[in-house]
């Protein structure tokens, strides 16, 4: 797991926030902008996970480190199931508070790994 990869995965996490904020402020459901954008972070967090796992032998709280890892993974697909469900605002809502949720646990993700090197 590098910083450079990481940094731009919690970039793009932002990102696809304030982009969902955006949509749910101007009161529309979710399209097919905010999904796209789910699709790519799931891939980039599928790529994440390969690779840390790959060298996670130097980690020292491993536990913490593969919960952190698997919740990253499993937050967008459960966005996209309950955005599509809530077509008022809310559905915006749950994916910028998802993309949201995976920016931070993917800055924590970066300090278990950093603190075990």
């Amino acid at each position: 797991m590098t910083g450079a990869y990481s940094g731009w995965l919690i970039g793009a996490g932002l990102l696809l926030a304030l982009v969902a904020v955006i949509t749910a402020i101007r009161d529309r459901p979710m399209g097919t902008v905010l999904l796209a954008g789910l699709a790519a972070l799931e891939v980039a967090l599928l790529v994440q996970a390969a690779l840390a796992l790959a060298r996670i032998g130097h980690v020292g709280e491993k536990a913490t480190f593969v919960g952190y890892l698997l919740g990253t993974i499993v937050i967008p697909p459960a966005a996209v199931w309950w955005g599509r469900a809530e077509r008022t605002r809310w559905g915006p809502g749950v994916i910028a508070v998802a993309a949201f949720t995976v920016a931070v646990m993917t800055g924590r993700l970066l300090q278990i790994w950093n603190a075990g090197a």
